[in-house]
């Protein structure tokens, strides 16, 4: 087996980035709707639930893939509980092969199966991918060439943008919903 260093892979920024934009968008409006729609909702049960998600979404995309001689390993931070993301350690004499599987949006995702007939999924959104799946393919000697990342960067720029502007506009309705008197149209 190569001698390599010790590699480990993150999320990729602007895939973080993105995801986590695109959960502000969604949320923000969240408390300061029964304010203006004079419901019952306390805003602070609403501030507390986003926080919380946005915790566990932060913690679901601190995903750090290890590379070592014995083994490819996905962990996460020590404060992310087991219940919401398990990592797995997989040693390269126990891969028997690399397998594709189609997605539901017809993109194509990769499962290493091991020796006992598990199936582990390759990650496939780390900061350099193909360093990774280059690796993968030393220590395993597994050919890799037609391996490809799900998403390519262009589609979290499209992604990222249309988040903007949903941040803009949520902007916006808030402004506007805080800048008139209550209870007129």
């Amino acid at each position: 087996m190569p001698e390599l260093p010790i590699s480990i892979f993150k999320i990729s920024p602007l895939i973080r980035f993105t995801l986590l934009s695109l959960y502000v968008a969604l949320t923000i409006p969240l408390p300061f709707l029964p304010q203006v729609g004079g419901t019952v909702i306390s805003p602070l049960f609403l501030w507390a639930g986003i926080c919380l998600g946005g915790i566990a979404l932060y913690g679901a995309l601190a995903e750090q893939v290890i590379l070592d001689r014995q083994s490819i390993q996905v962990t996460y931070p020590v404060w992310v509980p087991g219940w919401l993301r398990r990592g797995w350690s997989l040693p390269w004499s126990e891969i028997k092969a690399l397998k594709p599987r189609s997605t539901g949006q017809g993109g194509l995702v990769y499962y290493f199966v091991s020796h006992s007939g598990k199936a582990y999924l390759l990650p496939m959104r780390v900061a350099g991918f193909a360093q990774l799946v280059h690796q993968v393919q030393s220590y395993t000697g597994i050919d890799t060439t037609d391996v490809r990342p799900l998403s390519q960067p262009w589609m979290y720029f499209i992604l990222l943008g249309s988040t903007l502007l949903l941040l803009t506009v949520d902007g916006w309705i808030i402004w506007t919903a805080f800048s008139r008197p209550f209870g007129l149209s």
